[in-house]
Formats: C-alpha cells, structure tokens, sequence
C-alpha cells in the first residue's frame, strides 16, 4: 500500500467535544471527535463502535442508511485503531441507556469516519472493565477462558498503551490536581517558587548518590540531590522568607512498591516559623488537596502523637489508626510469671507487651502459626498467643500463664471470651516494632480498615540521635540539620541518647506522607552535631562549608518540610503502589521496560568523560 494513501498527517476536521463529555443535553447538535476505538460490534445493520477518549467513552452508531461510505468504513476498524468522527447527538431510547456511562442517555450517529492510524493488535486489553487489578500489579482478563493473567511487567513494557486505560487516565488527572491544589495553596499564604539545581555536589543524606560524571571537569562528579535540604537552608539565610517547590529527587536505594529512584516532592521551607506553624500550613495544604481533588472535607487539626506515644500504642512512628488493637504494656502483670522465655528476658531488663485480637475474629491455628513464624523471621523474637475461654485459657503458653498474669492481662486489655492474646518479650526498642507489624498484619486480615477513612496525624518530638549497632557510632533519626529540642541542649554533652529533635511527620493510615523539622541556625551547634555523628571539624567543613559559612551570616532560625507527591497521589488514588501513579516508572530493579534503561554507554562517551568500566 503506498504510504500516500495511509498517512494522514492531520484530522481531517476540528474536534468539537470529548467523547467522555457529551451529555444529555448535546442532544441535536453535530459534533466532530477523535478517539480510540475501544469496541466494536457489527449487527449486520448496524455497526456500534466505542469511541474512547481522555474524558471517557460514547457510542458512536453507523446507519447504511444514513452513510453508506461510513457503515463500510467502520466494518474495518479494530480495537486501538485511532479514528475520527463526524456525526449529531442522540438521545437513546429508554430501554438502550447504558447507566455504567455518564455518556450513556446519548449515542452518536455517524455521517463520516476516517482511520487517522490503525493500531497492531494489542498485547492486553485497555478498558478496565476488561482489567481486574491486584496489589502486585498483575491484571486478570476477565473475558477471557484461560484466565490468564496480565504482569507488571508487560504493562511497563507496553507502557504507552498502560497509559490509556481509564484507570490511568484518572490517576494522572487526580496527581495534576494534587500539584495544582499544592501551588495555589501556597501562592495564596505568600510563598515563593524557586528551582534548585539537579546537577549538585554529593551530600550525604542516607541513601546513596547518583553520580554524574563531568566532561569539562576530568574526573569530578555531579549528584543528582537526594532532596534540596540544605539549599532551601540557603534560600532562607538569603532572605526568601518562605520558599516550596515540587522538586525532583533521586536516592539508589533497594525499591518496592512505595518507593522509586526517582521521585517528586513538594518541600517548603519558611523563616522563623515553629513546628506548630509547619504543620497548619501542611494541614491547610491537604484540606486543599483533598477538597479540590476528590471534593472532600478533612478535619484540622489533626492528631498530635509523640513519638515515644506512637511506639508505646502502635508499636510503630507512621501508625495506622484507622483501627484500634493498641499495644499495652504487661510487663508488672508478669514481674512473676514462671513462663521461663519471659522471666528470662525480664531478667535481662527486657519488657513485656501484648495485644488483643477481638473475639469477633477467630484466626485458624495455621494462620497463628504463620504469624509466630513470620515475627520470628523479620525480628529473631518469640510470639506467644492464648485463647481466652471464659474462666479457662487455649493455647501452647496458657498452661505457662498464672491467675496474677491473667488478671492484670485482662485488666490492661479488657479481655472477654473469646479473644485472643498476643505478646511478645525482650528489649523494650524491639518488641514494640515487632508487635506493631503483627497489628498490622492482623488488622489487614481480619480488621481490614476502609481505604475511604482518612486518619491524619502528626507523630513529633522524635529522638535526635539513634545508635547504629553495625556502624558503631550516632546517625540522626532525622537528619543532620535537624534542630535539638532547646532545653535539651546539655544533653548534647552528657547523653545525646536521651536529646529530641524539633521535629514532626505527617502520617496518613499508616503511611509516612513527609517529614520535616527546625533547622539548626548557629554554625557552632552544627559543628557539635557533626562531631557526636563522627565528622571531625576538617570534614565537617570539607562536606558542609558553604553551608556553615552562610550560617555564621546572620542566618535566621528556619524550618520546613518534604512531603512526597507520589505517596500523596497514590492515596488519593487508592492504589498500593506509586508506579500506578507515575507515568514512566521504574521496576524493582530500577529498569525502564518500555526504553529499555539503563543501557550500556558508547565507549567513546567513555572516554570523553574520563571514565572507565570495570565489572
């Protein structure tokens, strides 16, 4: 076939409307549209195409008897075949209105069809009716007899058709609204926009860097930033006063489902604000987000927890609260106990802490059994369950457990008939994460809280420091630059264990949404956190200097925040995993399936920037 006779390089005719957007009321008027072909069914007479477009789909018909040429034409279009049409509005007869479609009262009746681009067939069905989702990604053709089932991965590697199904269409639209939303809201309170760079000097942040070679500086690196940190410190000694922005940022980090190398976040920074301010300027943001995304109302304030409360309820610093099973504190009520693996992990200064799974639930032993086994693979510690029935207890460790153990369990966790008792024992800084995921894991299975209930809340006043056992030496909790609670500040000299951070997270059904803190301001302070972090003063300044530099310069106290965009939409969205609301991500492997990154670079690239393979 001559290529003059199959491309057409532009719509034969201006669209009037979106096929998702035809109503009722259109009815009577000639439009124009463009679209995939999403259906087709030929009833000999009549020809019924589904003409699909952003906005959604309407049902375009083809009469013989009204246009011959456009009846034949639409006899040979096929599923993805990208069309356009011309025709008038109809309402449908009563007994035809498809009520599943805001378009279905109406149909279009078709003067005229051209093909713009015929399609190959495609790999996976595009409409989403066709698409059964699963939290690992897979999608089931429910249409089909062999059931068989669609992968992540081929949905990567098609991506560009991924990217046309309703779902998707609808998860960017609402990721748009979310950065809209985000940039009004803080328009409106005064902040400005500014872009840092993407090519910067390696920081260390915690993850590792992504580094870029340097052609016209031989053997020097770029980072791409891991976040703006320390330049919206800058921005703030250099007078901006209250600067955001949706920034790029990139971490070569292990990935999984809610976590990327590369991401968006909306980081802020303000001067001289306190944490109190941070966060009802963050709450106002999200009340925008959520009102002008999903026209729904948030309640503010949210929620304050400090850290030390959130481990001690939740076992947990991002608790889902949508649902109760608080952890409680049995470690009095067992101060005797003969239970020998507990007496034992008292005696070495441990604790004891317990749950209750309500009598409504009633796991089978082999689901007990896989729970004991999971806590022990993920923390290396024992997990003990009991049945209560009436005045007599079930299970491996009720014969283990006395009348003084099971009044005060009973007690502290209002125990009836019917319940379940979970505990575990040893260190108190073990136990409460390890409980807190068998909450979790339990409140999925049998709790499953709604995905509609939306349980804001700030976790604050986390610890400065943590002691990393495999690096043997003080991290930050936070980061570096996070500010020590003021009255705190002697601990830095006799137990910086004990000192707390001016800090805060923003927490929604037990995800982390962002995480912010006051700044420290005084070079001096700064050069005492580095030094209890491991840095002497001369890599201190080698690392940090401009930014200890600019702090001797009338630097004002400052504070702000990071909060991640894609985490943000993929609630929204209600989905589990942030590739369902970024257009082109990345695998677990960090490999783009559609282009095929990352590739192997020329050698003479190589060469050009002084850099050489070795595997």
């Amino acid at each position: 076939m001559a290529i003059e006779r199959t491309f057409q390089p532009l719509p034969p005719w201006q669209r009037t409307d979106y096929c998702g957007a035809l109503r009722a009321s259109d009815a009577g008027r000639q439009v124009a549209l463009w679209g995939w072909v999403s259906g087709r069914r030929d009833h000999g007479g009549l020809v019924f195409l589904d003409l699909r477009d952003r906005e959604g789909i309407v049902q375009v018909v083809f009469n013989p008897e009204r246009s011959a040429a456009a009846h034949e034409h639409a006899r040979t279009v096929r599923a993805e075949y990208f069309v356009a049409v011309k025709g008038e509005v109809v309402r449908r007869a009563p007994n035809t209105v498809n009520a599943a479609l805001p378009s279905g009262g109406i149909e279009v009746m078709a003067d005229a069809l051209e093909v713009l681009n015929a399609s190959a067939p495609p790999p996976f069905p595009i409409a989403d009716e066709e698409i059964a989702g699963s939290q690992s990604g897979a999608m089931s053709l429910s249409g089909s007899q062999s059931g068989a089932m669609v992968s992540e991965e081929l949905r990567l590697r098609y991506r560009y058709l991924d990217l046309r199904r309703p779902r998707m269409q609808r998860n960017l639209r609402l990721r748009h609204a979310i950065v809209r939303a985000t940039r009004a809201h803080f328009d409106e309170h005064g902040f400005v926009e500014v872009e840092t760079p993407i090519l910067w000097r390696p920081t260390p942040e915690g993850a590792r860097d992504y580094l870029v070679p340097s052609r016209v500086n031989p053997g020097r690196f770029y980072a791409l930033p891991q976040s703006p940190q320390l330049l919206k410190q800058v921005l703030m000694v250099g007078g901006l006063d209250r600067y955001y922005q949706i920034a790029k940022c990139f971490r070569d980090e292990d990935l999984r489902a809610n976590r990327q190398p590369e991401f968006s976040q909306i980081d802020v920074e303000m001067t001289c604000p306190r944490p109190e301010d941070i966060m009802t300027i963050v709450e106002g943001m999200f009340a925008r987000i959520y009102r002008d995304a999903l026209g729904v109302t948030l309640s503010v304030p949210f929620t304050r927890l400090t850290y030390e409360e959130a481990m001690e309820r939740f076992g947990s610093d991002k608790p889902d609260a949508r649902f109760g099973m608080e952890l409680k504190n049995l470690t009095d009520a067992f101060a005797k106990t003969e239970l020998n693996v507990i007496r034992r992990s008292l005696a070495e200064g441990g604790a004891v802490y317990a749950l209750k799974l309500s009598g409504e639930f009633q796991p089978t032993r082999r689901e007990l059994d896989e729970l004991v086994a999971q806590t022990h693979s993920r923390f290396g510690l024992g997990l003990s369950w009991a049945k209560v029935a009436g005045s007599e207890w079930q299970g491996p460790i009720a014969k283990h457990i006395g009348h003084t153990e099971r009044s005060g369990a009973a007690l502290a966790l209002e125990l009836k008939a019917g319940d379940t008792l979970f505990l575990i024992a040893g260190a108190r800084d073990k136990v409460r994460p390890a409980l807190g995921d068998v909450r979790l894991q339990l409140g999925t299975r049998f709790a499953r809280p709604a995905r509609h209930l939306l349980r804001f809340l700030w976790v604050v006043n986390f610890p400065l420091f943590e002691y990393s056992e495999q690096e043997k030496r003080l991290t930050s909790v936070n980061h570096p630059f996070t500010a020590p609670c003021p009255e705190e500040l002697e601990a830095l000299e006799r137990d910086p264990l004990s000192a707390h951070s001016l800090s805060y997270d923003v927490v929604l059904n037990g995800e982390e949404l962002g995480g912010g803190s006051i700044r420290i301001h005084n070079s001096e302070v700064q050069l005492k956190i580095f030094e209890l972090l491991g840095l002497s003063r001369e890599q201190a300044v080698d690392k940090f200097g401009f930014l200890l530099e600019a702090l001797s310069y009338g630097a004002p106290p400052h504070g702000g925040i990071a909060l991640g965009v894609d985490r943000i939409a993929m609630l929204v969205c209600g989905t589990d995993s942030l590739r369902d609301v970024m257009a082109f991500p990345k695998t677990q492997r960090a490999v783009d399936l559609m282009s095929g990154a990352p590739t192997e670079v020329d050698s003479a690239q190589l060469k050009e920037l002084s850099v050489k393979v070795v595997l």
